[in-house]
């Protein structure tokens, strides 16, 4: 079997790759040794925002009187909401699986191997080997998996990954999680909102490390006043798990501290899946376990393509889609732009949510630039209080010399939703003042962005 484009891995970037070369005219199909879709949407980002859901309405009920409701007998059924969260992911499948029809798109189910002559080889469930060819080339979108740290193995039962955090077969009552990353921190939160006592064990002296300080302080401390233990400057050392449960051993800067639970979720980062594909024997380069590839995700083979959490820059599903396409145009003969990866926005979906795209402060100052600071508390938003969500903020930073918008950092709630405008904003380099101008609706929580904009410049009218 021949085609123009075969696509290895069927997550985020490698089914959006196949969509657009169908788009493009070119005759294409799609390896996948699992379910379509990847693990973003059976086992990431879809099914994580379910269970996410079903914990912000819980914590809905429990607090019901806040917003002058009565409400009795209100419990929280894990069973059901991991239920709840596979049928959303098996849905969302099954919508990849008609596109892939509608599209033209041959799924080739089996593991894929690299080939030369841009060829792949694919075992099928029944130990079945066929060859298929690809005249203009081959995309690895392989994708990746949960690292594992050398002095915390996985079993899958006592020490678990993400995967088997959505699908425990019954809810832990004392939870470890190490690592405060995105998913260490929206499975802390939402295990502690349904009432598993959670401790978070960060190496690092901030969680959600990669986020502006401001943020880091915030969430820390919303998730201590929620009653999530929050250990920063920490380490785990060792796990006993020979007994019922798990003994945690931490090392902190006061010593040493012993943690009794049932479950120890390790969110420590992921592992790109580029063994026992055949890059070895194509010559493939990789560095650091990533694939190296060009500003069109060429790698140094000609005919072969890398998208996705293979290959360096932030492991994010929008990231995959976009390095997809514009692959996939460039192999077509257009002229795509290149990526902006200083213009990515990132999304974490705890409660408050968190999102940011560009520089923090810290990152500005750091590279000497001169800038003006804006922030705007949702203390100070009617919107925010009418919703009983007043923990957070909107801070933006300035180049102070041009005006051009540097960083957005928020934490709040809905503020994954707010993010893009300030992404669109950064393309279109519009200035603090062109911000400051722009009439934002009341009430929304969007405001805070004109008002943070406004701070910045000693504007601002709500505070």
């Amino acid at each position: 079997m021949s085609y123009d484009i075969i696509v290895v891995g069927s997550g985020p970037g490698g089914y959006v790759a196949a969509i657009r070369a169908s788009q493009l005219g070119l005759k294409t199909a799609i390896v996948e040794r699992s379910e379509l879709g990847g693990i973003c949407l059976n086992w990431g980002c879809i099914p994580t925002k379910a269970l996410l859901k079903s914990a912000n309405v819980f914590e809905y009920l429990t607090h019901a009187a806040d917003y002058g409701i009565k409400v009795e007998g209100g419990k929280a059924d894990f069973g059901a909401m991991v239920s709840r969260s596979r049928g959303v992911a098996d849905g969302m499948s099954k919508g990849i699986q008609f596109l892939m029809k509608k599209n033209k798109i041959d799924v080739i189910a089996g593991t894929g191997t690299l080939k030369a002559g841009k060829k792949v080889s694919v075992v099928d469930a029944d130990g079945k080997t066929v060859e298929y060819a690809a005249d203009k080339g081959i995309i690895i979108a392989t994708g990746a998996r949960s690292r594992e740290l050398p002095n915390l193995p996985q079993d899958g039962k006592k020490v678990i990954g993400y995967r088997e955090a959505m699908t425990l077969p019954k809810q832990p009552k004392k939870l470890v999680v190490v690592g405060s990353g995105a998913i260490g921190v929206e499975f802390a939160y939402f295990y502690n909102a349904i009432g598993t006592e959670v401790t978070i064990v960060e190496y690092m002296p901030n969680i959600v490390p990669v986020e502006d300080k401001d943020v880091s302080k915030q969430l820390e401390k919303s998730f201590k006043k929620s009653g999530i233990k929050v250990m920063t400057g920490s380490s785990v050392e060792s796990v006993d798990t020979k007994g019922s449960g798990c003994k945690v051993k931490v090392k902190t800067a006061k010593g040493e501290e012993t943690i009794d639970c049932d479950v120890v979720l390790s969110a420590v980062g992921i592992a790109a899946n580029v063994e026992n594909i055949g890059l070895e024997d194509l010559g493939i380069v990789t560095d650091k376990g990533r694939i190296l590839v060009n500003d069109y995700y060429q790698t140094n083979m000609p005919g072969y393509y890398a998208i996705g959490d293979v290959i360096p820059g932030p492991a994010l599903a929008h990231v995959a889609s976009a390095e997809g396409i514009i692959c996939v145009e460039k192999i077509a003969g257009e002229n795509p732009d290149v990526l902006d990866y200083g213009n990515i926005p990132g999304c974490t979906y705890c409660s408050p949510e968190v999102s940011s795209v560009g520089m923090t402060e810290a990152a500005a100052k750091e590279a000497g630039i001169d800038i003006k600071v804006g922030k705007f508390p949702f203390s100070a938003s009617g919107k925010a209080s009418a919703a009983g969500a007043k923990d957070g903020f909107v801070k933006l930073i300035f180049d102070a010399k041009y005006g051009e918008l540097l960083g957005g950092h928020m934490i709040g709630a809905n503020v994954t939703e707010m993010i893009a405008e300030i992404v669109a904003v950064r393309k279109l380099e519009v200035t603090g003042h062109e911000l400051i101008k722009t009439v934002h609706p009341h009430p929304t929580m969007s405001e805070a962005v004109m008002e943070a904009a406004a701070a910045a410049y000693d504007e601002v009218i709500h505070l």
